[in-house]
Formats: C-alpha cells, sequence, structure tokens
C-alpha cells in the first residue's frame, strides 16, 4: 500500500469515527478520534496474536512507511500552526507578552533539568544504566507544551480571556525555545559534540529568533500581495502559500518554521483580516482555515493512537511508562507555580489559572515526532534488546496519550469554574 493509500485511509477512518462520536459520543473529536484509534490498535493486535487475522504486521508495515517524523514536522504542521495563529487577537497577546515569554522560556527550561534528573534518579534505584544525557533529552522533548493539541482541545472550551491567551500564547511560542534544547541536547547524546555558550547562541539566535524575523517578513509580504488584489479566491489561496512555499523556505533558510507560521498566522489573522481581504475573503476565512485545521487534525490525532502498533513493550518499559505520567505532571505544576509567585506580584489572576495550565498543558504529536528523530541502536539493557529510542518513545508516548484522552477530556470542569469564578467578579465590580 502506497503513502497516498495509507492517508486515503486514515482520513477515511478519521471520519467514520468523528460521525459514529457525533451520533453517540458526543466527546471532542480529537479526543473520540485518538481513542477509537487505540481501540482499533489493540483490536488488531489481539487478533494477529490470537491468528484470527494477520492485520497487525500489514498495519505496522503501513505506519512506519508513512513516516510519522516527516508527515507532521515537514509536512502539516506549518498549516496547523497557521490556522491556530490566524486566531490569535494581538491584543490580548500584547497584555500577557510577558507572562507568555517566562512560560515559554523559563518554565520550560525549569521543567526539561526536573524531569531529566528525576528520571535519572528512577532509573538508578531502578538499576538501569540510563546515561543523564538520555533522561534531559526525554526532558527536553516533552517539556514544551504542544500547539496543536491545545488548540484543537483546550482552545475550543472557551475558557477565560487572560487564561486562554497564556496557553495558547506559550504552546505557540515555547517550539523554538524547546527545539533549542532538544537540537543542543541530541547533538551532546548522539554527536559527541560539547556545548559551549556561543554555540547554544548561535542556534537561537538562528533558529528561533531567526523564525520570528522570517515570520514577521512573510506575513508583511503576503498581507500586501492579498491587499493588492480583488479576487476572493485568489486570496483565500494565497493564504495556502504561507505554510506550503512559506515553510519550506524556512528549512532552507535553516530557521524556525513552526515560529514563522505562528508570526505570519498572527500577523494575517489581525492586520491582513482588517484591512486587506475583501468582505466576502474575511467572511470566508475562518470556515475555510478551520476546515483544514479539522481534516489535517483528524489525520494527526488518528495516527497518533495507531502509533503503538510499530512499538515493542517490555516489562521495564511499563514501569518507565507508569512513572513518566506522574513525573511530567508534577514538574509542569512546579514550573508553572514558580512562574506564577513572581505574575501575581504584578496583577490579579484567575484562582483557577495554576490548575488549567497545569492540567491543560497538553502534550501531542510534536513530542512523539522528536522522539522518533533518536537513533536506534543504542542497547541500555541488552539481554532484552531495549535501546535508548525504545525508552523514550514508550514514556513519550505514554505522556501523550494521557494527555490527550485524560486531561483533555477533563478539563472542563476546571474552565467552567473559572469562567463562574470571573463572572461573580465582574458582576461584584459593577454592583460597587
Amino acid at each position: 500500500m502506497s503513502v497516498y493509500d495509507t492517508l486515503c485511509l486514515l482520513a477515511a477512518m478519521a471520519m467514520v469515527i468523528s460521525l459514529i462520536n457525533g451520533k453517540i459520543g458526543k466527546f471532542q473529536t480529537t479526543i473520540a478520534i485518538t481513542a477509537g484509534a487505540l481501540i482499533l490498535s489493540l483490536a488488531i493486535v489481539i487478533a494477529g496474536h490470537a491468528g484470527w487475522f494477520a492485520l497487525d504486521e500489514t498495519a505496522k508495515t503501513a505506519i512506519n512507511q508513512l513516516n510519522f517524523e516527516d508527515f507532521l514536522l515537514k509536512g502539516i504542521l506549518g498549516f496547523l500552526l497557521f490556522a491556530g495563529a490566524l486566531g490569535i487577537k494581538l491584543p490580548h497577546l500584547r497584555d500577557q507578552k510577558w507572562e507568555i515569554a517566562i512560560l515559554a522560556m523559563g518554565s520550560t527550561l525549569f521543567s526539561t533539568f526536573f524531569i531529566g534528573y528525576s528520571l535519572w534518579l528512577l532509573v538508578g534505584w531502578l538499576g538501569i544504566d540510563f546515561d543523564l544525557i538520555y533522561c534531559l533529552l526525554f526532558g527536553a522533548l516533552i517539556s514544551p507544551t504542544d500547539p496543536i493539541a491545545v488548540l484543537a482541545i483546550v482552545k475550543k472550551m472557551n475558557a477565560p480571556r487572560r487564561i486562554s491567551t497564556q496557553i495558547e500564547g506559550e504552546s505557540l511560542f515555547n517550539d523554538g525555545f524547546g527545539l533549542v534544547l532538544f537540537v543542543t541536547l541530541f547533538a551532546v547524546a548522539f554527536g559527541g559534540t560539547t556545548p559551549t555558550v556561543t554555540s547554544v547562541g548561535h542556534l537561537f539566535l538562528q533558529e528561533a529568533l531567526g523564525g520570528i524575523v522570517y515570520g514577521f517578513v512573510l506575513g508583511q509580504l503576503f498581507h500586501q500581495l492579498i491587499r493588492h488584489t480583488d479576487d476572493h479566491s485568489m486570496e483565500l489561496m494565497l493564504t495556502l502559500l504561507v505554510p506550503t512555499t512559506g515553510y519550506v523556505f524556512a528549512e532552507f533558510l535553516e530557521v524556525s518554521g513552526p515560529l514563522a507560521m505562528v508570526v505570519a498566522g498572527i500577523i494575517i489573522g489581525n492586520r491582513t483580516r482588517r484591512k486587506g481581504f475583501s468582505e466576502e475573503s474575511r467572511q470566508h476565512l475562518d470556515h475555510f482555515w478551520e476546515l483544514v485545521d479539522e481534516f489535517l487534525n483528524g489525520v494527526l490525532f488518528l495516527l497518533i493512537g495507531m502509533t503503538m502498533l510499530s512499538f515493542s513493550f517490555h516489562p521495564e518499559d511499563w514501569v518507565l511508562m507508569i512513572a513518566a505520567v506522574p513525573l511530567v505532571l508534577l514538574s509542569r505544576y512546579l514550573s508553572v507555580r514558580l512562574a506564577y509567585l513572581g505574575f501575581r506580584r504584578f496583577r490579579r489572576y484567575n484562582p483557577y489559572s495554576v490548575r488549567i495550565l497545569t492540567w491543560g498543558g497538553l502534550r501531542g504529536g510534536l513530542a512523539l515526532a522528536m522522539a522518533m528523530s533518536i537513533p536506534s541502536g543504542i542497547t541500555v539493557i541488552p539481554e532484552k534488546n531495549i535501546d535508548v529510542r525504545e525508552i523514550i518513545l514508550v514514556m513519550t508516548y505514554s505522556v501523550v496519550v494521557f494527555s490527550i484522552l485524560i486531561q483533555g477530556s477533563s478539563i472542563t470542569p476546571l474552565i467552567k469554574r473559572a469562567k463562574v469564578w470571573e463572572t461573580e467578579q465582574f458582576r461584584r465590580s459593577k454592583r460597587s
């Protein structure tokens, strides 16, 4: 089966699960698709082991042929980030710029080292020879919140404005900083190089700041192109060039494509929406990109659920998978809590902010794609042929699945309480 055949089949399966969920389950679509894919994957594995029908090897081959890492990082990521950034309100972003910057950089850095050192102590206690650098590498890839998962699940629940802006803005902007950490630790772990302040600073300037500058230029360029055409169809088609040609050119320049898509999306979603699009395009812009976003998210989250078919699980993996979830949650809580100790010196915040940012700091396909980029062959437990890649992959997968299914489906009550508190505060202010 070709890659195109696999994509068509995955898209059809995602749509079928969405239709069934709409009639029966009424869960959030991405949660339903991920759960449905997990159930289907388990059914395929069980049927294969029972000898009923041998679909497990066929499905595993199809998933591996698709190459999840390239499909996300070099394929649909630009579309999903651009679509999400179109809905970000620039005045809200400016109001929360310092909070977002601290959460995206400071909290990610704290979380990386907290998870890394805690995991290193745990594996040492379990008697597993897992070097500190690999523990830190896991911390770097799992610490940044995933903008795709956050925008797909949390954003649509209509959280209070400041909380919503913080969690969306952080997830959109922490990719650049998280990538610098991951690439630096990756080079130490597998490249045999020792990072210096100069090399890390150069990488950060090139990837993160370079991506922001390139995204600004890209956004301004397409703003002018859209502004100088009166063709409704052409205006919408020009927006498609941003996450396609624009994203590819970012790779050519060796700057952060994800950050470029976010910045360009914010410019087009704010400036061009007001002064560039025709009235007809303005009315159809959100609907057009919502359809693109929903379709690609359906395929992505189905693929996340079915990626387990390509994994090998050992008893040691299960112990670390179970331990990884509370470890990542604790790290997220501490990093947000410490940030808010400073925030509250200058502003008053919703009392549910820390809990929502902790529980709503979802992980998704980006963490999984980075874990899949880790080379295999560096054996940790030789007698069972368990290597570094397997351990990091299964831990990442457990956190991602828990994040999407459990955190994503249970955050609604917290958001409702936060909205009730905001309503009460508004009523009190009117009375006084």
